[in-house]
């Protein structure tokens, strides 16, 4: 038996549990004790007092403001969006416009899923390019060739994804999800695509930049014929010197009548080894003097990829010392644990080389459809940020180009 020395043991061996290394309460404490003292505490009426030194207790604390309706969307956001997936996007939102769109920052922006179809071209991609927020873009093709639907004056319209697809096929509509429009709209534009790409200044092998600029010219041609306005994204990326590029040309209804023309000898080619060098060419000059680059991923999927890998083109192909890109920040519904690229987190991507590991605090995940978080960011950087000038990055491709070859060569 042990010997009893009078003293009462210290909290963290009383009842043979552990209290906190503070002493405070604890789900490793004694739980005897700690009900009793609450106990004791709400009999005397003594108000609790919470250990605000910890340093798990610096967020601040939740206690929104009712909602009335009369909030703008940034108020909403800040205010209370505060817990979960809302907090992911408040932090995506501060991420995005207070670190981000800084002056020296490069921002490309990655589109996957159909997101021009339903109209988040012209109400967010637009706007955001026109306001210099967005630099230089990696889409899939589906998105730009569906986006030059608008450009033409064709018509897409809401839908109800109930309906049957045999009957909608047998009345020449075609449906993404609850997109619906007119099979001869995807014909129009083929026969425009078809139309432009046989003209002279496409009859070489170009980079998916150079065929995007091209292809805006002559959308915008269109628009301002029509009087239309401004309805494609791929029109406000050549007004404004972005550059679009397509991680893989083939695979969309461009590519497809690209492939077609080339039947017929048509010379236009667009050719992914000049993509490679030119995107990792815009992360290179981002990142000299003293500049950042900054990644805005919709979805994921190979424009994710395409965007990340400029920093491994840039350090294991080519051999030029470098870090990773400075800001990550992704909206997506895929999960890591698959294995995909589209659910990989930033901190993954950091084993790659792709995202400078001092930078992860500067990395924001958020787990939302991107036509929910889309027009939330874009609306909430337009509140909290002044226009920045653009960049006009399409114009300096020669020059950006010229730095990469010349770091590379001096290595060899």
């Amino acid at each position: 038996m042990a010997k009893k020395t009078g003293k009462t043991p210290p909290a963290r061996e009383r009842g043979g549990f552990k209290a906190s290394r503070h002493g405070k309460a604890s789900a490793s404490g004694p739980k005897g004790a700690q009900k009793r003292a609450a106990e004791e505490r709400e009999a005397k009426g003594q108000q609790h007092a919470a250990d605000e030194s910890s340093r798990f207790l610096r967020g601040g604390a939740i206690s929104p403001a009712p909602i009335t309706g009369r909030e703008s969307v940034a108020d909403l956001i800040d205010g209370a969006f505060l817990a979960y997936n809302a907090a992911r996007l408040r932090e995506a939102c501060h991420l995005f416009t207070r670190k981000m769109l800084e002056a020296d920052v490069t921002v490309g922006m990655t589109l996957t899923g159909a997101l021009t179809p339903a109209g988040l071209g012209m109400a967010a991609l637009i706007p955001l390019i026109e306001s210099g927020y967005v630099d230089w873009i990696i889409s899939t093709g589906a998105n730009l060739y569906h986006d030059t639907h608008f450009g033409l004056g064709l018509a897409m319209h809401r839908g109800n994804p109930q309906e049957s697809d045999v009957v909608l096929r047998e009345e020449g509509i075609v449906r993404i999800y609850d997109v619906f429009f007119d099979y001869d709209v995807l014909l129009s534009t083929d026969a425009f695509f078809r139309q432009i790409i046989t003209s002279p200044e496409f009859q070489r092998p170009m980079s998916s930049a150079e065929f995007h600029y091209l292809c805006g010219k002559y959308v915008r041609e269109r628009e301002n014929r029509l009087g239309i306005g401004k309805k494609s994204l791929i029109g406000a990326a050549y007004d404004c010197g972005v550059p679009i590029y397509t991680s893989s040309p083939g695979d969309s209804s461009i590519g497809m009548n690209v492939a077609a023309l080339a039947l017929d000898g048509n010379k236009c080619v667009i050719d992914p080894n000049q993509d490679v060098n030119e995107t990792a060419s815009i992360v290179l000059e981002a990142k000299r003097g003293g500049g950042r680059s900054g990644i805005f991923i919709c979805g994921g999927g190979s424009p994710k990829n395409f965007a990340l890998q400029t920093e491994p083109q840039i350090q294991e192909v080519l051999g030029i010392d470098e870090k990773g890109h400075d800001y990550f920040l992704q909206i997506t519904d895929a999960r890591p644990d698959t294995g995909g690229l589209s659910g990989a987190t930033p901190a993954e991507a950091v084993s790659w080389g792709k995202i400078d590991p001092e930078r992860l605090p500067d990395a924001v995940v958020c787990y939302i459809d991107a036509t929910v978080a889309l027009p939330l960011i874009t609306s909430y950087a337009h509140a909290r940020h002044k226009p920045r000038p653009l960049k006009r990055l399409y114009d300096h491709r020669e020059r950006m180009m010229q730095r990469l070859i010349s770091e590379y060569r001096r290595l060899k």
